[in-house]
């Protein structure tokens, strides 16, 4: 487990740990397990994992709205427990789903979130808020004309109402074409900029490797993984060699050094290997002792993905 050495970290999680209570036939199930890690000040920080992983449990304890187990949170140096009103005053969480008044407009949306958090009218910044995620044209319609993309970017603007130093957005491009995901991350960037530390769930693995400057990665409750981007990536020790042959194949050449060999084209094939272990050239020499010619070839780096799939493709533990 690894655990920053930052003083002061925006999110401060120990030993968390969330078990529900069983339901009728439902045995209680442990969707946190022992979690601990920070969140540095200033990054843009993702939080990855598979499906029931137990990220959602985890932000919605962030939020508020789900009673931790065991285990201690920190937001901003305010503990969640003791310090209810100022942990809250310190993020805003920006949800996947759609949730917001379609009856209201823009401004009418922000000054009532303003007035939720208690935020006096001469501090609310409205105006502003449209302004910086480009909906100041909106600012008067019924929120439910707007775009989708556009309903995004309100999201945004009313987890920002209260000023928090910190933003946790949740799946925030799930259904967002490409156009607008190149806008909200755009805008979130500024927003980062401008010091506030972002932290990220997406399932688009490469979208968190261009993003963040650290990813954890939680896996049946547990952290696996937490570690600066490019040294997550790092740790891929596979290489892919992507060959065409000079005639179809039916079955992918194999060897027991290639860590995979599977057929991607009529007269394609595809070889992961240990590139510590060997070279492109070993391995195309292989392929040719086994009677095929080579007529082009071309190799990747393993990305996020692939260190994503290894972490996450072991067993559950017993509880």
């Amino acid at each position: 487990m690894e655990i920053t050495d930052s003083p002061a970290p925006a999110i401060r999680i120990r030993d968390l740990v969330k078990r529900y209570a069983p339901t009728g036939k439902s045995a209680g199930k442990l969707a946190l397990d022992g979690v601990s890690f920070d969140v540095p000040q200033g990054q843009i920080f993702g939080l990855l994992g598979p499906n029931g992983a137990g990220k959602s449990t985890l932000i919605n304890t962030l939020a508020g709205l789900v009673m931790k187990t065991s285990g201690t949170v920190e937001i901003w140096g305010h503990d969640i427990d003791r310090d209810v009103r100022n942990a809250k005053a310190s993020i805003g969480i920006v949800p996947q789903e759609i949730v917001f008044d379609p009856f209201f407009t823009p401004a009418e949306v922000l000054e009532n979130q303003a007035g939720l958090y208690g935020v006096p009218k001469s501090l609310r910044r409205t105006v502003d808020l449209l302004r910086a995620v480009h909906l100041s044209d909106k600012a008067n319609a019924y929120s439910r004309s707007l775009s989708g993309g556009m309903k995004r970017r309100l999201l945004i603007a009313k987890a920002m109402v209260h000023a928090p130093p910190v933003l946790v957005l949740d799946e925030p491009t799930a259904g967002v074409d490409v156009e607008l995901r190149r806008q909200l991350w755009e805008l979130v960037g500024d927003m980062n900029r401008d010091g506030v530390t972002v932290v990220l769930t997406t399932h688009y693995l490469e979208e968190a490797e261009e993003l963040c400057d650290r990813i954890a990665i939680i896996n049946h409750g547990k952290l696996i993984a937490n570690k600066p981007t490019r040294e997550l990536v790092d740790m891929a020790r596979e290489k892919i060699v992507v060959l065409t042959l000079d005639r179809t194949v039916d079955v992918a050449p194999q060897h027991p050094a290639f860590r995979k060999s599977v057929i991607s084209g009529e007269r394609q094939i595809e070889i992961g290997y240990d590139k510590d272990a060997m070279t492109a050239g070993e391995v195309m020499s292989l392929v040719q002792g086994q009677g095929y010619a080579i007529v082009d070839v071309s190799t990747r780096e393993a990305d996020l993905e692939d260190v994503f799939v290894t972490l996450t493709s072991q067993p559950r533990e017993a509880a």
